[in-house]
């Protein structure tokens, strides 16, 4: 037994590059007492599938089976679960789910008890999601102390410091998202509030949009401020003059972003229930208070073969993919009995995807070309339909979601386990290990070093590299020349078709990186993470273009980064080291606070 386990841990490892190793060791591996590592990568593997599978027993199905079927996906890295679930399924810690949002209500006792509840949620690996449009402005008195309000900014500074003591369980960065409507009294402080670099740092920031607001700014009129205490309008602006300060501070920090909360609420299915404020960190997850999302990746470059999308693979892993997750939901130890309760109310569940870009390339599909869009609807369009019959099987098998009689789905469906099935996550760390490309981003570059918490992994695009060495034009000088880059754009001795497969983020048009997300956000019915990332040339109006078409295409969110506009960025191209140093780009695929 042991022989075989050995074998088996082997073969995994001769699947994972030196930075997948690394970065397991570093967060994901299991230590012992003294600290020093308790468990080799297939192991971690073994454990979590079994902790997961262990769940089908409840139901009278066979757990052995289905943990091995869990196993095999995992090894193979075909299918990856979010962090927390990697980390912490079969320990006494067992808190399993990426994302939460918590409510923040207009009194010192939600403030802090929401304050409190996000500490637990950091410490045990997860990510938050927050709303402050309840939060009387600045100013606004208050009738207890006869005193003033010190408004949503002053509150958001409190969770961003206790963010900062907070070591996600010694083993990952705190990650919020804060969202204030458009139309709260204190917009213009919360639009502007990242122009002191000093400010939230563990915040993302998006600023709630409607439909209303949007028109507004079309039309050149003015919309109302809101006091959310009182009810009546404070003021009026113009929709214009405040979409450009967001266009603006969003070219000079990459924050704002927008959420489209009319949206996402006429897409949600439990609208019955309540409306939704705000959504996890990288905004892929909109949630009703107190709920939680826990997220799968597909990894579609290993949904490939002999140049075709393998689409029996991709059913398989898909519909073992539904099933995983929502054992997950069983098997949670949840950090608040509130968000217990809420999650097996709704059962949402988020499989999405990984290593599109890679896949693309594999298939010989540029990113930007009408082609690359198509492959991205019919591949989320397959994914999509395949969850929801998987969905659907289990809510026969073991019962529908309590609240599905409440649920949009119960008019269409005889039955569904899960209210949502699917979302596209942004999967930093899950594509390290996978060795593919993040979630549905285009490659950054392709020689480059990420920095993960303080350790720089230095990194060759592996499906450049298996394509350079196929047709003959790898070598250690090409490998040097991109390197000061990332990009073969200068390398005219690549064939032009290559160089249009490989072109990098920063060189594909701004509009098809939304295109792109809009393409996915047709057949998902969370939302889609990605941050359409812009050469430092860009400009306010690329900005403005970006935004108004995510509107107009009908997107939950979006959020873009201009290269540069940090002095301390994630992203960085360029020459790195010391001389004599070996250089590379230094890149990382999102600039954005991540909880996948």
């Amino acid at each position: 037994m042991g022989f075989c386990m050995d074998k088996r841990n082997s073969t995994i490892e001769s699947k994972l590059s030196a930075n997948g190793k690394t970065l397991l060791e570093k967060r994901y591996l299991l230590r012992d007492k003294e600290g020093r590592i308790a468990e080799k990568p297939g192991e971690l593997f073994r454990r979590v599938a079994k902790a997961i599978a262990r769940v089908d027993s409840r139901y009278g199905y066979s757990a052995e089976i289905t943990e091995d079927n869990f196993y095999q996906i995992m090894a193979d890295l075909e299918f990856l679960p979010n962090s927390p679930t990697l980390m912490n399924a079969g320990t006494d810690l067992g808190q399993l789910s990426a994302c939460f949002v918590l409510p923040v209500e207009d009194s010192l006792k939600s403030i802090f008890k929401s304050l409190q509840d996000m500490s637990l949620i950091h410490q045990s690996g997860g990510g938050t999601g927050f709303s402050f449009s309840n939060l009387r402005p600045k100013g606004d008195p208050v009738r207890s102390t006869e005193g003033v309000a010190s408004g949503p900014l002053s509150f958001m500074t409190i969770f961003d410091k206790a963010t900062d003591v907070i070591k996600q369980g010694g083993r990952r960065r705190g990650a919020n998202m804060g969202v204030l409507r458009v139309d709260h009294p204190d917009i213009i402080e919360f639009i502007e509030a990242k122009e002191n670099e000093d400010m939230l740092h563990n915040f993302n920031l998006s600023v709630g949009v409607t439909d209303e607001f949007m028109e507004a700014v079309s039309q050149k009129g003015d919309y109302a401020l809101v006091n959310p205490r009182t009810g009546k309008v404070k003021e009026r602006l113009k929709a214009r003059d405040v979409f450009d300060r967001i266009l603006n501070c969003a070219w000079q920090t990459g924050d704002p972003g927008l959420l489209f909360l009319d949206e996402i609420n006429r897409r949600h299915p439990m609208s019955a229930i309540g409306t939704i404020e705000s959504t996890n960190p990288c905004g892929e997850v909109p949630l009703l208070p107190y709920e939680s999302c826990n997220l799968g990746s597909i990894n579609l470059a290993r949904m490939v073969k002999e140049g075709a999308i393998d689409w029996e693979k991709l059913k398989e892993t898909t519909r073992t993919g539904v099933h995983f997750l929502d054992n997950v939901i069983d098997a949670n130890k949840y950090p608040l009995p509130e968000i217990g309760q809420r999650t097996k109310q709704n059962r949402k569940i988020g499989l999405g995807v990984m290593g599109f870009a890679a896949m693309l390339a594999r298939l010989g599909i540029p990113y930007d070309c009408r082609e690359g869009i198509e492959t991205a609807e019919k591949v989320m369009k397959f994914i999509r339909e395949e969850s929801v019959k998987k969905s659907v099987e289990l809510g026969e098998q073991r019962g529908s979601f309590p609240d599905f009689h409440r649920s949009a789905l119960a008019k269409d469906y005889p039955a569904m386990r899960n209210a949502t099935v699917n979302t596209v996550a942004p999967t930093g760390s899950l594509s390290i290990i996978a060795n593919t490309t993040s979630g549905i981003e285009p490659m950054f570059a392709l020689t480059y070093s990420r920095n993960v918490m303080g350790t720089r992994l230095t990194e060759i695009d592996p499906v450049f590299e298996e394509i350079a060495r196929k047709h003959g034009f790898y070598s250690s000088q090409l490998m040097e020349e991109i390197a000061s880059t990332g990009s073969l754009q200068n390398s005219p001795n690549i064939p032009e078709k290559t160089r249009r497969i490989f072109a990098t983020a920063l060189e594909i048009e701004p509009q098809c990186h939304v295109r792109m997300q809009a393409a996915f956000q047709k057949h998902v019915d969370n939302a889609v993470a990605k941050t359409v990332n812009l050469p430092h040339e860009a400009t306010v109006e690329d900005f403005r273009e970006i935004y108004t078409l995510a509107y107009r295409l009908k997107c939950k969110g979006i959020a873009a980064y201009r290269y540069g506009s940090k002095a301390e960025q994630v992203l960085e191209i360029g020459e790195t080291g010391n001389k004599g140093d070996d250089s590379t780009a230094t890149v990382t695929a999102c600039t954005k606070n991540g909880c996948e």
